[in-house]
């Protein structure tokens, strides 16, 4: 017998072309490219708008420092405002990840 842990829950955030909405239609479009070319283990559970994605001063995109506040890690241990380009931005991720963490 093995035992099967299952993932926690993980949003996936989209930035939307200005003027664009985020629809069910658009959501259930993404999910299906997800699906169909990366694979079913990888459809997150939400998808999500946002403003903007936090990005280094080198511009690499804050994946892992975000997948860290979503996971409950204080944010100033997830990540150093000083190395992120936008760090207005991390507002919003903060307070998205604490409304995320108790169940909105």
């Amino acid at each position: 017998l093995r035992s099967v842990r299952s993932r926690p829950p993980q949003p996936c955030g989209s930035g939307i072309a200005a003027g664009a909405e985020l629809t069910d239609d658009l959501i259930g479009g993404i999910r299906a490219a997800i699906r169909q070319q990366v694979s079913p283990r990888h459809v997150p559970d939400d998808i999500v708008e946002v403003a903007a994605v936090p990005m280094t001063l080198t511009g690499k995109k804050l994946e892992v420092p975000i997948k860290r506040l979503l996971q409950g890690v204080a944010p100033d241990t997830a990540v150093n405002r000083a190395t992120v380009a936008n760090p207005d931005v991390l507002d919003w991720y903060i307070d998205f990840a604490a409304a995320f963490r108790s169940g909105r």
